[in-house]
């Protein structure tokens, strides 16, 4: 893994940036996907967070043991790591994506996703009280700018009235804290065991949590093959293949680029949202929205 990290190779740049835009927007499509699902199919936020953790945990085991088989195995043996992968199923899995969720449910794709980068403040803010330091003059303008970003598009310009639901504005907070949690609380085991192992065992955990609480088999939704396609998709490319695609282009291009490289996630969920289920943006929310985006490349 350190070797990978360490050539940075033109073509290795090249197909790292690929990679990493690629991861961004099928998570963006993604999160358009699940809107069709909620609205059209009645689908529980719940019960795609369920279903897709316990499919794409699979792929990704599957994947390790026939990859990387050593470090599943030892994962396994190593009991002192049990307490770490837990929270890491609990907060960067299972909180992540049923917020996130929940976010979309109650606003839309676009909204939640650029909701979702403000995790780069939480990270700002751990990194901060960390090294004992204030924020620079250029994390200053980002936490500036991110503030107004958001105050827009929860109030759409008019600071007298709330025109997102807070219960919505709730959720892509949490969201955005606990994805700040998946930036750093993993880095320790997936250097150790491995991207597929970590990603796995953790997706599988999450999604075990949730089979008393939301009984898949019970509860499952009329899904006609539009929606069985839908379903698959937000499984096996949406949360599989993303990830996967993301985190291979982390190795190649280095944390930086791809957070920037990131942005492609939630331009996509609005671009999606606007084609695929009708939503209406103004231009108050686009400003939020840029302010925000804005604010990934300043906070860094």
């Amino acid at each position: 893994m350190a070797k990978t990290m360490s050539e940075r190779t033109p073509r290795n740049l090249i197909i790292g940036i690929a990679m990493t835009l690629l991861g961004g927007v099928l998570w963006g499509m993604n999160a358009t996907v699940s809107k069709l699902l909620m609205a059209d199919y009645h689908v529980s936020p719940l019960w795609i967070a369920c279903v897709r953790e316990l499919g794409a945990g699979a792929i990704f085991v599957i994947c390790s043991a026939v990859m990387t088989p050593k470090q599943l195995v030892g994962i396994v043996r190593d009991r002192k790591s049990y307490p770490r992968l837990l929270a890491i199923a609990l907060i960067c899995v299972l909180l992540v994506q049923v917020s996130y969720l929940f976010a979309i449910d109650w606003t839309n794709s676009g909204t939640a996703t650029v909701l979702q980068s403000l995790n780069l403040l939480f990270v700002l803010g751990f990194v901060c009280i960390r090294g004992r330091r204030l924020p620079g003059r250029r994390e200053a303008v980002g936490v500036a700018l991110a503030f107004v970003g958001t105050v827009l598009i929860a109030t759409g310009g008019n600071l007298s009235t709330l025109k997102l639901p807070l219960i919505g504005l709730i959720w892509g907070l949490v969201d955005a804290a606990s994805t700040a949690a998946m930036s750093i609380m993993p880095t320790k085991l997936i250097a150790k065991w491995g991207n597929f192992t970590v990603n796995g065992i953790a997706f599988l955990i999450s999604g075990i949590v949730l089979l008393p609480v939301v009984r898949p088999w019970a509860t499952a939704p009329q899904l006609d093959w539009a929606g069985i396609g839908l379903m698959t998709f937000t499984v096996v490319g949406g949360t599989f293949g993303a990830f996967w695609l993301f985190m291979a282009g982390v190795m190649r291009v280095g944390s930086m680029r791809a957070t920037m490289l990131g942005t492609s996630e939630p331009v996509m969920a609005t671009v999606s949202a606007v084609a695929w289920t009708g939503e209406v943006f103004t231009s108050t929310d686009l400003a939020g929205f840029a302010m925000i985006l804005i604010m990934v490349f300043l906070v860094r």
